[in-house]
């Protein structure tokens, strides 16, 4: 079964020059980005993992700086929902105005209906992802530790949790920060202090 969340669902999945166009249809809005992250798609988890915090103030050219965390989630977490949200901050919307999945696990498993009998002649119906039988960070072929939480300093740092497969401890067992592609940025400064 395919997961239908957000924009472009029922479309087959984008390829990286298709995110690009859509990215730069949101950028031109002016348009805040973030990437998303999560292993519990169900329809009504609105609240999925931030990969990092949400880039403001972008221009139409930094189509790269975007696709660049787009690569760094995928890589980080390959076996997970992972969807782009474009962000409209200007007073009086403050709302998604563009949300579509960029990575799929590769096999969605689905999921069933659970009737629920009551008192009354009362019905009840829930849906229930099949994923749920196993617990989280071992969804969708993830062989990572569990993890519940994730530390909200690691979302500022993109440090991917227990349930990357790139998650390192450090010698005090606290996560090794999540290393760039081009290196950690350098501190300028403002000259003497």
């Amino acid at each position: 079964m395919r997961v239908t969340q957000g924009t472009f669902s029922f479309l087959p999945d984008f390829s990286d020059e298709d995110i690009e166009k859509q990215i730069k249809y949101a950028l031109a809005n002016g348009w805040a980005m973030m990437v998303e992250y999560t292993d519990d798609p169900h329809p009504r988890n609105s609240f999925w993992e931030m990969w990092r915090q949400p880039e403001f103030d972008l221009s139409e050219d930094d189509i790269d700086v975007v696709m660049k965390e787009i690569h760094a989630c995928r890589e980080s977490y390959p076996n997970h929902y992972i969807k782009v949200q474009a962000y409209d901050s200007s007073l009086g919307r403050q709302s998604a105005m563009l949300s579509f999945i960029v990575n799929r696990p590769a096999e969605e498993p689905g999921f069933r209906v659970v009737r629920q009998e009551s008192n009354d002649r009362v019905v009840r119906y829930t849906v229930e992802p099949y994923v749920h039988q196993n617990p989280i960070g071992r969804r969708y072929g993830n062989e990572a530790d569990l993890s519940s939480e994730r530390d909200p300093a690691a979302v500022q740092d993109a440090t991917p949790d227990r349930s990357s497969h790139l998650f390192e401890k450090g010698d005090d067992g606290s996560p090794k920060p999540y290393e760039d592609v081009a290196g950690p940025a350098k501190d300028e400064g403002l000259g003497e202090s």
